[in-house]
């Protein structure tokens, strides 16, 4: 009997040695400002650049009820996730699948969850990648005017490299310096880029705000391509447990009174990147706005390349955002199920394959933002706006035909149809523009 009180202590020991080397569980010391701009870098990508393109897809009506909408309901979700991270007296759901787990079962959590927040996050750190290639070329042609053009690959190859040396930072919580820096610079952009358009608009005559494609079902498929757009500018939730699970917890001072602080400073900060650049980008340049609003911008030079640059230091450190949760998962199986001992070999042949495989496909897929739109639609909606709902229903069971068992039922219908839409826009754009695509293009 001693014995086997003996071995099961060893087995906690080495179970508790192995969740303090993981990269979410190592450290438990954040406070409500690092959850601030943890979830600002997460939230705030390049695809607020991407919103007014966006909005003259949906149009003034429907693209500022989306947007609206969109914030309003992620801003929901956001805070039923952190209120279920310690649902359970005395234990702690640090990753979005153990939530999943608790909710649907050990096996079938894994398999909604997992898939779904897996493609969010590879495919973020996939986009990343050429956002921050682009932004690169960008800032290249923008300062050196006259420099001799070099191929997008040679950047993203550039911008690749210096993630071989961040990805061996051990933890999320060792890379808040480098979150705080992006979350700066995610407002910093945001700010140059409407008031830019802001400036720019002054001159601008005879702006068109009429759906640019002439027939209809093509403008239908804009519409709904762009609603992706939209929800993934809403991509946070992914990271949102994580992010918690760096907040020390107790019984008096539970983890989710700092990160819940730390959310509405994120969001508010969140609002006044997004609604600014998509209202004021598309009133100033209509239909003729650019899928990033820094192209649309071409003068005066040292500006937008000063955003560019801007934007290539904040999506360095959202790729390690994103990353972050995925090295743990690896990271998690290696040492768990299949018994390798935690190491420093270990964690550099994860995270340099991790990097190697990103920064390849977007190398070598040139039609990988068409299956964005699909994928994206199809993982992120369920994440951001209806997952935590249903995980809601299940666990904390509110009364039926109550003010919260409505909301949940109405944002789980929205963003079902969501996900049908976005995903179907994403399909056809896809189909639509195959022909012109060229490998490592």
């Amino acid at each position: 009997m001693d014995h086997d009180n003996m071995k099961n202590d060893d087995k906690t020991a080495e179970e508790k040695a192995i969740d303090d080397w993981l990269p979410i569980t190592a450290a438990r010391n954040a406070t409500w400002y690092h959850s601030a701009f943890h979830n600002v870098t997460a939230m705030v990508g390049a695809a607020v650049l991407s919103l007014p393109f966006a909005l003259s897809e949906l149009g003034w009506g429907p693209g500022i009820i989306i947007l609206v909408l969109s914030w309003i309901i992620t801003l929901y979700t956001l805070w039923q996730m952190v209120e279920m991270h310690e649902i359970i007296p005395g234990k702690r759901l640090d990753r979005y699948h153990e939530l999943g787990q608790m909710a649907f079962g050990e096996k079938l959590g894994l398999w909604i969850v997992v898939p779904q927040q897996l493609t969010v996050e590879i495919s973020t750190c996939i986009v990343y990648m050429v956002t921050g290639g682009k932004s690169l070329k960008k800032f290249q042609e923008s300062a050196f005017p006259n420099s001799k053009s070099i191929r997008t690959t040679y950047f993203i190859l550039i911008f690749g490299s210096c993630h071989f040396i961040l990805s061996l930072l051990p933890s999320l919580n060792s890379i808040s310096g480098i979150s705080l820096a992006a979350a700066f610079m995610s407002l910093s952009y945001s700010t140059i880029a409407w008031t830019a358009s802001l400036r720019k608009g002054m001159y601008q005559e005879n702006v068109d705000y009429s759906y640019r494609d002439k027939t209809t079902s093509r403008n239908v498929f804009n519409f709904f391509s762009a609603m992706g757009d939209v929800a993934f500018a809403f991509a946070g939730h992914n990271v949102v447990l994580e992010i918690q699970a760096t907040i020390p917890s107790t019984p008096e001072q539970p983890s989710k009174k700092p990160m819940w602080k730390g959310v509405k400073v994120a969001y508010i900060i969140v609002a006044l990147c997004y609604f600014p650049v998509a209202l004021v980008g598309y009133f100033v340049f209509g239909n003729s706005v650019d899928d990033n609003i820094l192209i649309t911008l071409e003068n005066p030079n040292w500006l937008i390349a000063l955003a560019n640059l801007l934007v290539v230091f904040h999506v360095i450190g959202g790729y390690q955002i994103y990353a972050m949760p995925v090295f743990d998962m690896i990271e998690t199986y290696l040492t768990k199920q299949k018994k390798f001992r935690p190491s420093i070999p270990l964690r550099m042949a994860v995270r340099f394959t991790y990097v190697v495989i990103t920064m390849f496909i977007r190398m070598a897929i040139p039609f990988f933002s068409g299956l964005l739109g699909f994928f994206g639609g199809l993982a992120l909606s369920p994440t951001s706006y209806f997952l935590p709902c249903i995980i809601w229903l299940n666990l904390v069971k509110p009364r039926r035909f109550s003010i919260s068992w409505w909301m949940n039922w109405t944002f789980i219908v929205l963003g079902v149809l969501l996900m049908v839409l976005a995903a179907a826009g994403g399909l056809s754009t896809l189909i639509s523009s195959y022909t012109s695509y060229k490998f490592f293009s």
